[in-house]
């Protein structure tokens, strides 16, 4: 071995075969993999899911679909009133000029009370979902109840 080698060790000789990956479940790991209890649900993958639903069985029951059949009576002229109402103003000052210049008060015409009400569509709208949301959450409820399954898990 000649003078440059002389200094430098072979670590491979001297240092025995050591891991240096970090310890599983250290107190500083942020998720620790190991614990003695379940993992919460947030961490849980779907295979690991213990109440995973059997979709075909909760498709097939009578009460879904009307679960399904009421959120979409609900949720379609819902949305189709809010677009319809929502596009309007623009089409009505477009097309329309002449009516939407009407004066009602003052000097706010037609158009700026159209534009007000729209405030007051889009709350009646958010009341209208709230109070069905109520009954969609009841008829969910019921749903799970009749499958056996707490809310929630």
């Amino acid at each position: 071995m000649g003078r440059r080698g002389r200094g430098k060790r072979d670590r491979s000789e001297k240092t025995p075969n050591r891991d240096f990956t970090p310890s599983v479940a250290a107190e500083t790991d942020i998720a620790p993999l190991g614990r003695a209890g379940a993992k919460p649900p947030h961490e849980r993958t779907a295979d690991e899911e213990m109440d995973v639903a059997d979709w075909d069985r909760v498709a097939a029951r009578e009460d879904f679909r009307a679960l399904i059949a009421a959120k979409r009576a609900f949720v379609v002229p819902a949305t189709l009133f809010f677009v319809v109402y929502y596009f309007a103003l623009p089409l009505l000052v477009g097309y329309a000029p002449a009516v939407m210049k009407i004066k009602v008060v003052g000097a706010v015409n037609l158009a700026y009370l159209f534009a007000l009400s729209q405030f007051v569509m889009a709350w009646g709208l958010a009341a209208w979902y709230l109070r069905a949301a109520g009954r969609f959450d009841a008829m969910a409820q019921n749903l799970i109840t009749a499958l056996g399954r707490r809310k929630g898990r």
